[in-house]
């Protein structure tokens, strides 16, 4: 359980580091870690329920595309604002790494696995950002301030 807690801080603190490097409005910094952290408790989970690593990276990606878009309603912010820095901790950094390795090693075999995997958890990132995009804005914006209906306009 420590772990876990100690793996959610270290996502948090870097997924701030990262919206701070691309310059992120500042107001939105809680936004952004709670964005990267929320994406890697769904991706522990996931594994935890013995799921393939493909499988967690795709429903991590559907979580954290989910809360991007209320945050992006709520903040009144663009959602790239938090999908950009939330994404960081799915990127699979460590399987294009040892990919490399494996080839530069010369074991080609070795390289071939790590690549197909890092290829299809690339993809299952990116559907899964796409079908929660695709869902339509009504099914987000109940998670917005409501104007009073008294001070609208009547047209």
């Amino acid at each position: 359980m420590i772990s876990i807690l100690l793996q959610l801080a270290a996502v948090y603190v870097c997924t701030i580091a990262v919206a701070i490097l691309f310059h992120m409005p500042k107001e939105q910094f809680l936004f952004c870690g709670l964005a990267g952290m929320a994406a890697w408790m769904g991706y522990l989970l996931a594994l935890r329920l013995s799921l393939s690593v493909v499988l967690a990276s795709f429903i991590s990606a559907l979580l954290l595309t989910a809360i991007s878009r209320i945050f992006a309603v709520t903040r009144r912010t663009p959602i790239i604002i938090f999908l950009v820095s939330g994404i960081f901790p799915l990127v699979p950094g460590a399987g294009i790494y040892y990919t490399a390795y494996y080839f530069i090693m010369g074991d080609n075999a070795l390289a071939l696995g790590k690549g197909v995997e890092t290829i299809k958890i690339a993809v299952a990132i990116a559907l899964g950002i796409v079908l929660m995009l695709s869902l339509p804005y009504s099914l987000f914006r109940g998670f917005g301030k409501r104007e009073n209906p008294e001070k609208t306009p009547k047209l």
